[in-house]
Formats: structure tokens, C-alpha cells, sequence
């Protein structure tokens, strides 16, 4: 699964993306407040198909337009590629709701003996890239409040991601990114691009236990810390 990331909407970070797409240039503009660790639950920025000239910021676990209430069940953060085409809530939503959810790096626990360390996994030019995501919008019918939420995908790992973790994000190349964005219904076409992200693209390194909590959120959480077990990256 993808629990945590970061995005630090640098310039820089911007500017090392290949290709000039309007995804690229929304993001070199994109300076709002950095987030070291973005945690489900939380505002966070995301581009939609429907409006793909803009960033907006939707709440990270996805709530179906058809919950009777707010604290409907579980809120998933996550939908598995291999079974987008099969539950029926993603189903509608991989036609019409896709979007892209800016990072410039993820989190995932290793498994080291009996306890896990955190690990921060990001491209090895370190610019910004998306996931691929679903979103929805929920409208409380007392009130009329509009919540729009959203999921990261997953899919299977990489090389590098096998020896952390048995899940990766979705991440798309930059010239994937305006299919995604697309009006296109060609639903096989968009699944296509779920794949794991090239290992020799990426790197890792742990990371302190202090990302464990969302609480903090700062830039100390970027820094490297002593390795427990094999180098990666």
C-alpha cells in the first residue's frame, strides 16, 4: 500500500521533468505550503480530468458519492490495479474520475526482523511525478456540504520496491500523464499504463521513525539515516 509522501513543489523539481505538458507547467507553478508528510485523511493536491488546468486539494481516502454519511466504513486510500475493472465503485470511477496526485517521493516500511523501518523512495533525478488516482464527490444531503475525495492506485513492485515492500504507487510517465488526464472511455488503454515505474529510475534510503506519525511534518523527515541491512538505489 502508499500511506504516506511528500510533496515540495520546488522549481527545480518542476523543471527536471522531461517533456513541457500542461501537467509539467502546472506544476512549476504550483507553490503552495510543502508537505513532508501527507497522510490520509488530509487536503492535498490533486489535477482531475475534469478540470485539468487547475490543481485543487481533496481529502485523501475515497468517500462514494452514494454514502448516506460522512464516516461511511472504511475510506480506501488505495485501489489495487488487478482489481480496478472487477469492484464496481472503481469500475465507474476509472471511466470518468481519474486524476493525478503530484509527489516528489513516498514512504514505505520495511521489514526488519520483528520491527519496520520507513524508507523514502523517490526518482533518482528527484523531480516532481504523479501517481495515478480515482476521485469522487459526495454531497451530504442534510446540508448540501460537497466533499471531493480521493485514492491512490497501486500496483505490483519494482525491483528496487520488492526488497521494501510487496505494493508500489502507480506513478505515470510525463507523457502518460495527459492519457490519464484525457476524455477517453477507452477504459483498457488508461488500465494499461498502471505498471510498476522503472527500478533503475529510482532510488531509497531509510529514513527516520519519525514519519510514523502524522504529527510530523517536517523537512527533517527527508534526511537519510543509519542503513539496517542492504543499500538500495
Amino acid at each position: 500500500m502508499c500511506g504516506r509522501y511528500s510533496v515540495i513543489p520546488k522549481k527545480e523539481k518542476a523543471a527536471a521533468r522531461r517533456g513541457g505538458s500542461s501537467v509539467a507547467e502546472l506544476l512549476h507553478k504550483y507553490q503552495e505550503q510543502a508537505r513532508y508528510n501527507a497522510a490520509p485523511s488530509q487536503l492535498l493536491p490533486v489535477i482531475t480530468s475534469q478540470e485539468p488546468q487547475t490543481v485543487q486539494h481533496f481529502s485523501w481516502g475515497l468517500l462514494p458519492h452514494w454514502a448516506k454519511e460522512k464516516e461511511h466504513g472504511l475510506r480506501p486510500i488505495n485501489a489495487r490495479t488487478e482489481t480496478l475493472l472487477e469492484k464496481p465503485g472503481f469500475r465507474r470511477l476509472i471511466g470518468s474520475k481519474r486524476c493525478l496526485v503530484p509527489a516528489d517521493g513516498f514512504y514505505e516500511w520495511k521489514k526488519v526482523g520483528k520491527a519496520k523501518a520507513p524508507y523514502r523512495i523517490l526518482l533518482k533525478n528527484e523531480a516532481l511525478f504523479t501517481f495515478a488516482g480515482l476521485w469522487d464527490e459526495w454531497v451530504d444531503p442534510a446540508t448540501g456540504e460537497v466533499l471531493r475525495t480521493f485514492t491512490v492506485i497501486t500496483t505490483e513492485p519494482n525491483e528496487l520496491m520488492a526488497g521494501i515492500h510487496n505494493r508500489m504507487p502507480a506513478i505515470l510517465h510525463p507523457e502518460e500523464e495527459q492519457i490519464w488526464l484525457s476524455s477517453t472511455d477507452d477504459v483498457q488503454r488508461v488500465v494499461e499504463l498502471l505498471k510498476p515505474y522503472p527500478a533503475e529510475e529510482m532510488k531509497a534510503y531509510p529514513v527516520s521513525a519519525l514519519v510514523n506519525s502524522p504529527k510530523h511534518d517536517v523537512p527533517a523527515l527527508l534526511e537519510p539515516v543509519a542503513e539496517q541491512g542492504g543499500l538500495f538505489g
